[in-house]
């Protein structure tokens, strides 16, 4: 099978059930941020050195296949063909974030990103998981959107965060705090 099929040269791709839709469609633009942003998860996995921290990585790049297939599938294929999201993959989310928070110092003003280069990738992959979910947001106003993609993405985001605040401490690099100028 060559990777090129030519179907796309007019600004056109298939959904997942065969419906053709321009490539600045809604629904392209919210799988494709995915995509963006499962690259940007396999290259903090790529970085990591905690085995633990790999795997719950990999199981976020898996998620967000699953969420990129709920994104790519036209209105009249069925549903029950693609893999799920469970609540308790938002759980698990949650409960990374709980097990750093419990070793982080209390936060008490918003940081610069930055620090470190590996703090800089959870800080874009953040920063890219906000877009996905503004544009799947998006994307439910207009069509059916399973919520709980949005919750899982709204999570993500925190852990990402949480995930640079982790890695700064760990490298010991500090936090800089964003100090208004007024």
């Amino acid at each position: 099978m060559k990777i090129y099929t030519k179907t796309g040269d007019k600004g056109q791709t298939s959904l997942l059930g065969g419906t053709r839709v321009s490539k600045s469609d809604d629904r392209i633009e919210a799988y494709g941020t995915i995509d963006e942003l499962n690259s940007y998860i396999g290259l903090i996995r790529d970085t990591q050195t905690d085995s633990l921290r790999r795997e719950i990585l990999k199981e976020i790049q898996d998620r967000l296949f699953t969420i990129g297939s709920h994104l790519a599938l036209d209105k009249e294929s069925k549903k029950d063909k693609l893999p799920d999201l469970h609540e308790s993959d938002v759980e698990l989310l949650e409960k990374q974030m709980d097990e750093m928070d419990e070793v982080l110092p209390e936060m008490r003003s918003f940081v610069l990103p930055g620090g470190h280069v590996h703090v800089s990738y959870c800080h874009i992959a953040r920063c890219v998981c906000r877009r996905a979910e503004r544009l799947t947001i998006r994307l439910a106003e207009a069509a059916d959107i399973e919520p709980i993609i949005i919750r899982y993405l709204n999570r993500l985001s925190d852990y990402l965060f949480v995930l640079g605040r982790k890695l700064a401490m760990e490298l010991g690099v500090g936090e800089v705090p964003w100090n208004a100028r007024f």
